[in-house]
């Protein structure tokens, strides 16, 4: 029979590592992304937004910490978030983003003698694709800075801009990824493109109309070549020529966007 005190005593302890994630209606992928970090960090902060299912609920069932903040774009609400945390070491997490058990252990290794001497830290969040467990053959990853001291850089102020500002501080690559759980159906990949670049015409600076309408005419077919061949969803077979598809329509949609706000602020 297992020694409880011993079993304890084995495991390691939490990192002083807050933990910060903001939320609206995530009740279907929340729990997952609480458990990769349980037992790594020492605190979890979730910012709600005003979400209408179980979220806040299934938050506090993982023991996080939950805050209210009405929205006001990404980098305002992420500030907040930050702001809530108790250690200044922070990472930063999306509702759809799972650490993986070798990232773990690498954030874990990281600071096995106290905190890195690097200021951030950069990894990669691997693509899945829906009703799939796994990232595809040479699945498409981003590569943010998702773990860092907020005292030496923050993210953003940007309501648009969802991205820590290093400064000039230097930048610590990891070797695994997270994983990305990004869309849940195509039509789910298409609101959320809606809702970005809607966002992002509300905050954009201003451009020549004759460089958007070139862009009106490029836009579509240089995304859609560059998402299917370069970011590698030709590997992904018919959902990866719609997903293709959906993300170059979007981009050309921002684009009309843009200039129809172009045209408004000219009047």
């Amino acid at each position: 029979m297992l020694d409880w005190n011993l079993h304890c005593a084995q495991m390691p302890e939490p990192l002083a590592i807050s933990c910060f994630i903001i939320t609206k209606n995530e009740a279907d992928r929340l729990q997952r992304t609480l458990q990769s970090v349980l037992g790594l960090v020492e605190q979890i902060v979730v910012v709600d937004s005003g979400s209408t299912d179980q979220t806040v609920a299934i938050a506090k069932l993982e023991n996080a910490t939950v805050l209210h903040k009405n929205w006001q774009g990404f980098g305002p609400q992420k500030r907040f978030a930050e702001d809530q945390c108790t250690h200044d070491w922070v990472l930063n997490l999306d509702a759809d983003e799972v650490l993986t058990t070798e990232l773990a252990d690498e954030i874990r290794s990281l600071f096995a003698n106290g905190p890195p001497k690097m200021s951030g830290v950069r990894f990669r969040q691997t693509t899945v694709y829906p009703q799939q467990q796994t990232p595809r053959l040479w699945a498409d990853s981003h590569n943010y800075i998702r773990l860092y001291d907020r005292t030496k850089m923050r993210f953003s102020a940007s309501p648009s801009h969802d991205a820590v500002d290093p400064g000039r501080h230097k930048i610590l690559q990891l070797r695994h990824p997270a994983l990305h759980y990004s869309w849940r159906s195509l039509s789910h990949l298409t609101s959320k493109y809606d809702a970005y670049t809607d966002l992002q015409a509300a905050t954009f600076t201003r451009k020549s109309p004759i460089i958007l309408y070139f862009r009106l005419l490029t836009e579509f077919p240089v995304h859609f070549i560059k998402t299917y061949l370069f970011r590698r969803h030709i590997t992904g077979g018919r959902h990866g020529l719609a997903v293709s598809f959906v993300i170059a329509r979007a981009r050309w949609r921002r684009i009309k966007k843009l200039l129809q706000t172009t045209k408004q602020s000219l009047q």
